[in-house]
């Protein structure tokens, strides 16, 4: 039976752990060569921009010895008004999964629903499971496991920290969020992932409190797409919120800076902390390609 990604519960514990474990086999070169999903094409469709989602998925697929077609929603009839039903069923007969980068949740939900092929979440509103599974490797990668890690998420309680609070979950994690009043986290997210807790989530309004101790601070953008119209009182209501050298000063000596990226500069994060020595930024993007190739191997073979 297919299976899709669209959230990372929908991995279970046993599956995550091999994921991770995977994505850094190949990362140090295991299997380099080889091509797990050749002749297989994986579609990448786009209804939002993006630069290291479609990037790293387009060079994984090659890398795996598969090929990648990538399609814009306003070159194909989707945009012209073709149901998802019918575009699902259609694409289902040529290619062998797919990313879907969309708006609303629900959307990916629908298409996955008539889809015969495997459908990853390539980042929805609510939910950016991909974006986790780099996060989660990241970490494993710098501080040897993400077992009892202490992870400080300063921000907005976006689809990045609803993804994060799963993996969290499944991970056995300590993770603490700072967000302003009115802009915290799913409370579903929150509920569904509390009976799977054997870390520790916590949501709270004071960044010093969140970072205290963290061995890794994590932060996004104050304004995603599709809420620009919000940008004024959002960065109004963000104040105080930026990661910079005074708050990075409460945690840990050897903590690491994460960010998913794009990053604005002087708003979220302090031009020092970003392109300082306890960044790990651009590792952090590199492992979305690693993580991905993992995905796609699981998902594929």
């Amino acid at each position: 039976m297919k299976r899709d990604f669209l959230r990372v519960t929908d991995l279970d514990r046993a599956e995550l752990h091999s994921l991770i474990n995977r994505a850094l086999e190949m990362k140090g070169g295991a299997g380099a060569g080889s091509c797990p999903i050749i002749g297989k094409s994986v579609g990448l469709l786009f209804e939002k921009s993006s630069t290291r989602t479609r990037v790293s998925f387009e060079v994984g697929i090659y890398q795996l010895g598969g090929q990648p077609v990538t399609m814009n929603v306003k070159d194909i009839q989707l945009g012209r008004g073709e149901t998802v039903a019918d575009t699902a069923k259609t694409l289902s007969r040529f290619l062998s999964a797919i990313a879907i980068r969309t708006h609303e949740h629900a959307r990916i939900e629908e298409f996955a629903s008539f889809a015969s092929i495997p459908v990853i979440n390539a980042l929805t509103d609510d939910h950016h499971p991909c974006q986790a599974l780099a996060d989660l490797l990241t970490i494993v990668e710098k501080k040897g496991s993400a077992k009892g890690i202490k992870t400080a998420y300063i921000g907005d309680g976006n689809n990045v920290a609803n993804s994060l609070i799963e993996a969290a979950a499944l991970a056995d994690m300590q993770l603490v969020l700072a967000c302003p009043e009115g802009y915290g986290p799913d409370q579903n997210v929150l509920k569904e992932c509390s009976g799977k807790l054997k870390g520790s989530i916590t949501v709270t309004n004071d960044p010093a409190e969140a970072i205290k101790d963290a061995d890794v601070i994590y932060t996004d953008v104050w304004v995603s797409m599709g809420q620009e119209e919000e940008a004024k009182e959002r960065l109004k209501a963000f104040k105080g919120y930026e990661v910079n050298s005074n708050l990075l000063s409460k945690a840990a000596k050897d903590a690491i800076v994460m960010h998913c990226l794009p990053a604005y500069r002087g708003k979220e994060i302090s031009a020092e902390v970003l392109d300082g020595p306890q960044s790990v930024v651009f590792d952090q993007a590199e492992n979305r390609l690693h993580a991905q190739k993992a995905l796609l191997e699981f998902l594929l073979t």
